[in-house]
């Protein structure tokens, strides 16, 4: 059997939620408004950042003349670098006298734990053009 006081323990929870409903209604359509004006915002940036970039690169290439040399990119790979000290058949010590650096420096460029200096780039990309024979005698074998 019902009594009274269960009947208005249900009706005041009833007209709790309903309240509780009206009030999260207007923070459910704030936060949907929200999210929408930042996926707006986002696009806006990407669209932005696209056009910076179009127009960088459009600055940033000088007209090329015949005349003027242009300063050659030296780049440095792990792997490649291996190879070369492979194909020149000279261990890492060797390798780091054809250079002018350390064995140590030599195995961690290797092992990627490191990369080298722009300074000693140069060098390394001299020892690129040394045949097998040109290395073992510069190294005095």
């Amino acid at each position: 059997m019902v009594t009274f006081v269960d009947q208005f323990k249900a009706e005041i929870s009833r007209i709790a939620k309903k309240e509780i409903r009206a009030e999260t209604k207007q923070f459910k359509k704030a936060s949907a408004q929200y999210r929408a004006d930042i996926a707006a915002l986002k696009r806006h940036i990407a669209a932005l950042e696209a056009s910076m970039k179009k127009l960088s690169k459009s600055h940033t290439q000088p007209a090329r003349q015949p005349d003027a040399e242009a300063p050659t990119v030296l780049r440095f790979r792990a792997g490649g670098f291996a190879n070369l000290r492979k194909k020149l058949g000279v261990s890492a010590e060797q390798m780091g006298k054809l250079i002018g650096v350390s064995a140590q420096s030599v195995y961690h460029w290797e092992a990627e734990k490191s990369r080298p200096r722009a300074s000693q780039l140069p060098a390394i990309s001299a020892a690129r053009q040394l045949s097998k024979k040109e290395a073992w005698a510069k190294l005095g074998l």
